[in-house]
C-alpha cells in the first residue's frame, strides 16, 4: 500500500472546518448499514480516514487502540474553551459518518471501522482491499509514468476543452457517450435551441475549481447516478476509494473486482483514472488523477497544469480593456475565447480585449459577470498583484453594467385580461388570480391586468363560472 499525504485543510482551524470535502456530506446521507458495509473495506476506512480534518483524525487515532469505550467527559477534560465548538461539530461529523456513535454518553469507534482501519495501519488481511497486483509480463513493456500521466492529461482536457468548445463554432474532440450524458446530467453543459450541448453557468464555474474539485464533483455525479442505475453504491465507493490507495506505475488484475467493479472499468477510463492496453484486458493500470483522490497530492502533472483551476496567474488585464494572456496551452485560451475577443496569438502569448460583444456572448451562454472577474482575479499575472485593486475599478464596473444592460428587459408569455363589465367584478377576478400566484402585471386605473401562461386555465375557467352564475 503506497504512503499518500492525507487532504488537506486551511492551516485556520475555523476555515478547515467550513469547508469539509465534497465526499462528506454525500456519506452523511448514507444509511448506517451501507457505511458499516464500506467499512468492512480496510482501503475505504483509510480513504475516509484521510478526507477527515485533522481534528476528527485526531479523536480517530486517540481512540483507534482502546479495548473498551470511554467516558465522554474524559476526553471533554482534554479540550480547551475556545476549542470546544470545533470539538462538537468533529464528535458529530464522526457520528453522522457512524464512525464515532455517541448515544450512551461512552466514546468508542465502531468496531467495523476500528478492525478495517487497524488493518490499513498494521497490514495483514488477505481481502485484496487495496487491489491484487497482476504478475508481471515480461512479454509486454511495462508502461511508464511519464505515459501514463499523458494518458490522464489528454482525457482529462478533452473533457474541458469539449466544455468550453462546443457550439462556439470550433471541433473539439468528442469525449464518449456516457461522458457527454454526465456533463448534461450535472447542468455542467445543456442542449442550446439547435441541440448542440454547450457549457452552463454551473459549468464555468466548474471551470474555477482546482482539477482536484474537478474530478470529484463528476464522480459525486457518477455516484448519484450510480443509485439511480440501481448498482451496489457500496461497491461504487470501494473501487474509488480502492483505486485512491494504490501505487501509481502498478498494474492490477480484475480477477478479484466484482461484476459492478467491472463494469465501472470502461465509465473511469474515459475520464482518465484508469488505463488498460485494451478494453478486454485483465489488467489495469491507475493514473494519477486515481491514486491522488484523497489525498493532497497534485492530480495532474504540475509541469503541465490545466487551465481548470487555481495556479500561477498569466492574465494581465489594463484599464483599456486589453488583456494579455502569456500561455501556450490550447484549454487556457478556448476558455479566455468564451467572453474575450481575441486579436493576436504568439507562441506564448494571447492578445485580445474585453468587449461589449464579447461579454454579451458570454451573457447568452449563463457565464454571469461575476464568474468573468473570479477567473479574472484567480488567473491574475503574479505582476498584478501588486496592484490595489487587483483589477482595474473601471473593467470591473464596465462588466457588470453590460449584464445589467441585457437585464433590463424581461419578457415573460402569458395573457391580458381586460373590458370587465364593472370595478366589482375586476377585483374579484384579480383577487382569485394573486390567490394562484399568477399575476404578472396589473393596472387599476385601466382595469385590467397581465395573468401568466400556467395560470390561465385557472383563471379563464373562474371567469366563465362567475359568468354563467351571473346570468342564471
Amino acid at each position: 500500500m503506497p504512503s499518500a499525504q492525507p487532504y488537506s485543510y486551511s492551516d485556520n482551524a475555523e476555515d478547515a472546518h467550513k469547508q469539509p470535502h465534497a465526499l462528506l456530506p454525500f456519506l452523511h446521507s448514507q444509511s448506517q448499514n451501507t457505511l458499516t458495509r464500506l467499512y468492512q473495506r480496510p482501503s475505504s476506512c483509510l480513504s475516509i480516514f484521510r478526507l477527515l480534518t485533522p481534528l476528527e483524525r485526531q479523536i480517530i487515532m486517540n481512540l483507534l487502540w482502546l479495548e473498551s469505550a470511554i467516558p465522554a467527559s474524559t476526553m471533554a477534560a482534554w479540550v480547551i474553551r475556545e476549542g470546544r465548538k470545533l470539538y462538537e461539530d468533529a464528535l458529530a461529523t464522526l457520528g453522522h459518518l457512524n464512525i464515532l456513535p455517541t448515544s450512551t454518553g461512552k466514546l468508542a469507534l465502531n468496531a467495523t471501522f476500528k478492525s478495517g482501519f487497524r488493518q490499513a495501519i498494521t497490514g495483514g488481511g488477505t481481502s485484496g482491499s487495496f487491489g491484487v497486483p497482476a504478475e508481471r509480463d515480461d512479454k509486454r513493456q511495462p508502461f511508464d509514468l511519464d505515459s501514463l500521466d499523458a494518458f490522464a492529461l489528454e482525457r482529462w482536457e478533452t473533457i474541458l476543452h469539449y466544455m468550453v468548445s462546443s457550439g462556439s463554432g470550433q471541433q473539439p474532440t468528442k469525449p464518449s457517450q456516457g461522458v457527454l450524458f454526465l456533463l448534461q446530467r450535472s447542468g455542467l453543459m445543456a442542449s442550446s435551441h439547435n441541440s448542440v450541448l454547450q457549457i452552463t453557468s454551473a459549468g464555468f464555474q466548474f471551470l474555477l475549481h482546482s482539477p482536484h474539485d474537478q474530478l470529484w464533483d463528476l464522480l459525486l455525479q457518477y455516484l448519484h447516478l450510480a443509485e439511480e442505475r440501481q448498482m451496489d453504491l457500496v461497491e461504487v465507493l470501494g473501487f474509488i476509494f480502492m483505486l485512491s490507495t494504490m501505487e501509481l506505475g502498478r498494474e492490477y488484475s480484475t480477477e478479484n473486482l466484482s461484476h459492478t467493479q467491472k463494469a465501472m472499468l470502461e465509465d473511469l477510463r474515459d475520464y482518465g483514472l484508469i488505463w488498460q492496453r485494451k478494453p478486454s484486458s485483465r489488467r489495469f493500470s491507475p493514473t494519477r488523477l486515481a491514486t491522488t483522490l484523497t489525498s493532497s497530492s497534485p492530480p495532474l502533472p504540475t509541469s503541465t497544469g490545466t487551465a481548470s483551476g487555481p495556479q500561477e496567474g498569466f492574465i494581465i488585464l489594463e484599464t483599456n480593456y486589453r488583456v494579455y494572456a502569456y500561455t501556450e496551452n490550447p484549454l487556457q485560451t478556448a476558455v479566455l475565447n468564451l467572453f474575450v475577443s481575441l486579436k493576436y496569438r504568439f507562441p506564448n502569448l494571447v492578445v485580445g480585449s474585453i468587449t461589449r460583444d464579447s461579454v454579451k456572448k458570454a451573457l447568452m451562454n449563463g457565464i454571469s459577470a461575476d464568474q468573468i472577474i473570479s477567473y479574472l482575479n484567480t488567473h491574475a499575472h503574479p505582476q498584478m498583484r501588486k496592484n490595489n485593486p487587483l483589477l482595474p475599478v473601471t473593467v470591473q464596473d464596465q462588466i457588470r453594467l453590460w449584464e445589467l444592460e441585457r437585464n433590463r428587459l424581461k419578457s415573460q408569455e402569458g395573457y391580458l385580461y381586460t373590458a370587465f363589465a364593472s370595478q366589482a367584478d375586476y377585483e374579484f377576478v384579480l383577487k382569485y388570480a394573486k390567490e394562484l400566484d399568477a399575476v404578472l402585471w396589473e393596472s387599476a386605473s385601466k382595469r385590467c391586468f397581465f395573468g401568466s401562461m400556467d395560470g390561465h386555465a385557472n383563471i379563464k375557467g373562474f371567469i366563465e363560472r362567475r359568468t354563467l352564475g351571473a346570468n342564471s
